[in-house]
């Protein structure tokens, strides 16, 4: 079947292809594309951080706290960051459980990427980390794509905890998401 030449219309569907994702890290380089998700209301809403509003406050946020984190992964469209994707472990009694988060720019949400990344990252990590048995994720309540995103991938909804975070001045409801070593990937 030949495809059409005619330029996209909103009635011809979407057939930028959303296959090549990959995981690496940051860079300092990448400050352009940090930027265009890192300076968006949309993606930080979610998250413990604001909006950034210099790229100088970015550039330090990737020298200082990226790239000195042991597991902090940019999550790539055809090499370019689109997003982020990072691994908090725990030693002692808690060495068992890491605890995952990621954030995606917001033109890319809903497109199955956060899944595949998710997928991609639960998958080195429980390779790389043989002792982990259990991979966590605290997803805000009213954040619903990201709940599908970890349901998707297999993680397993525990509960919800209620008052348990506060997020810019606000006290939120998280939900709590586990996925055991055990347990396959969907």
């Amino acid at each position: 079947m030949e495809q059409s030449s005619l330029p996209q219309t909103e009635s011809q569907p979407n057939t930028e292809d959303f296959s090549n994702i990959s995981l690496r890290p940051f860079n300092l380089s990448d400050i352009d594309d940090f930027m265009v998700w890192a300076t968006d209301e949309k993606v930080a809403h979610f998250c413990t951080w604001y909006p950034y509003t210099s790229k100088e406050d970015g550039l330090n946020h990737i020298k200082n706290v990226i790239i000195p984190h042991p597991w902090f992964m940019a999550i790539c469209l055809n090499s370019r960051p689109i997003g982020g994707i990072l691994l908090t472990t725990y030693s002692g009694n808690d060495a068992c459980r890491g605890e995952i988060g990621y954030f995606l720019a917001y033109k890319f949400w809903g497109k199955g990427i956060g899944t595949r990344a998710v997928k991609m990252a639960a998958e080195i990590i429980l390779r790389q980390h043989p002792e982990m048995e259990r991979l966590e994720a605290f997803v805000d309540l009213q954040n619903v794509g990201s709940q599908k995103v970890l349901e998707k991938v297999g993680f397993e909804r525990e509960c919800v905890l209620r008052k348990y975070l506060i997020i810019k001045g606000k006290t939120r409801d998280m939900v709590l998401f586990s996925l055991l070593s055990t347990y396959p990937l969907l």
